[in-house]
């Protein structure tokens, strides 16, 4: 028998649809991703915490879940939309179904409803706080839920998905994202190359995977870490990760990061970019519907060119009132907002998307090798 599951928005909407994964109730801001491939990249990315993800690609899980396609050690989002879940599975790397996946984490599914009156909702007015819910059915009752959760805003996420302890990384990236023979990829890598300390604000493994396999030796951090503690493990540079929520409260960070400017170059991707920016200087601010997907064309403004980006982000730097000491590197041509800024005096950048993107684009990677030049 098929089991009914609801999603109440903070704007009395109410859409009805069939529960997949786990049961249960879950409440968070709903947002939607236009990723084609990649859900189970999406289901680990820490960034998600406190948010109903909705895929506006219709059907979902064609593909199966496997074991090392996983950008965490589990699913960190609060819930999950889809149009269509794939009830079969086509791909000789799966190991499982979404359903069974999602409900051995715990995680509430929803599909069956209108995905794009949903995404089309959420562009016109904006990401909005929701209720997914299998055990109250009550439309009353759930509109009023959703009216009364806490939001983004104001909220340190960064430590509900940190690490506990510091972590010495040694996985290469995957063999499937290889252009060339993994005997040769491997041999070519150094074991004695930089030293590099990443602070994990909830970042993707498949960041250090790329810093890893460009040679350098990787320390991942808690994002709570001191300035001192960083340097005390002598880094060749310091790397800032993406995590979730609003960047003004993880007022730590911005610490750190300003202590260690001019110290050690810095490279950041999404709030790591974000806690960059603030540590400067400039200011934040939230975006209507947030970028989210694997499509998002960004400018180089040094190069001229133009790259198809992939990107999960809510919250973006103001370019009014920008610090002097901050330049604009990338802009996204969708909506102008910054991408991209460098230090006029330090050796410091960063990006707001994601260029060791998995799955895809890899129009960005280069920036692991500008970093790595800072390096030496």
């Amino acid at each position: 028998m098929t089991e009914i599951a609801k999603l109440a928005l903070e704007d009395g909407t109410v859409m009805t649809g069939k529960a997949f994964g786990a049961r249960g109730e879950v409440d968070g801001e709903v947002c939607f991703n236009t990723s084609m491939t990649g859900y189970q990249e999406i289901l680990t990315d820490p960034s998600y915490r406190g948010q109903i993800v909705t895929m506006t690609y219709p059907e979902i899980g064609n593909y199966g879940v496997n074991f090392e396609d996983v950008e965490s050690a589990k699913p960190h989002l609060a819930g999950f939309i889809v149009r269509e879940r794939s009830r079969r599975v086509s791909n000789f790397r799966a190991d499982d179904h979404l359903d069974a996946y999602l409900a051995r984490h715990g995680i509430v599914g929803l599909e069956g409803i209108d995905t794009r009156a949903l995404v089309r909702r959420l562009r016109i007015r904006g990401a909005m706080n929701g209720v997914l819910s299998t055990v109250d059915l009550d439309d009353a009752s759930l509109v009023a839920k959703a009216r009364a959760c806490p939001g983004l805003v104001g909220r340190d996420l960064v430590r509900e998905v940190i690490p506990d302890r510091p972590i010495q990384w040694h996985e290469p990236l995957s063999r499937w994202t290889r252009l060339v023979p993994v005997g040769r990829a491997l041999a070519e890598r150094t074991t004695e190359g930089p030293h590099v300390v990443a602070l994990d604000f909830g970042m993707k493994w498949n960041i250090a995977r790329h810093l890893f396999d460009m040679g350098c030796r990787v320390t991942i951090l808690p994002g709570t870490a001191t300035a001192d503690e960083v340097l005390a493990l002598k880094p060749d540079g310091v790397f800032l990760s993406n995590g979730p929520g609003d960047p003004e409260p993880v007022q730590y960070a911005q610490e750190t990061i300003r202590r260690l400017l001019g110290k050690r170059p810095i490279f950041g991707i999404c709030l790591g970019h974000q806690l960059l920016g603030l540590a400067c200087g400039a200011r934040t601010f939230k975006l209507k519907f947030g970028h989210r997907g694997a499509n998002q064309p960004v400018l180089d403004r040094q190069t001229g060119r133009v790259e198809i980006t992939c990107q999960n982000h809510g919250f973006a730097i103001e370019a009014d009132g920008l610090p002097d000491d901050l330049e604009v590197t990338h802009v996204n041509l969708n909506d102008q907002t910054i991408e991209g800024v460098r230090h006029r005096r330090f050796q410091a950048f960063s990006v707001q998307y994601h260029p060791e993107a998995s799955a895809g684009p890899h129009d960005s990677n280069h920036l692991f090798a500008r970093f790595r030049e800072m390096l030496d």
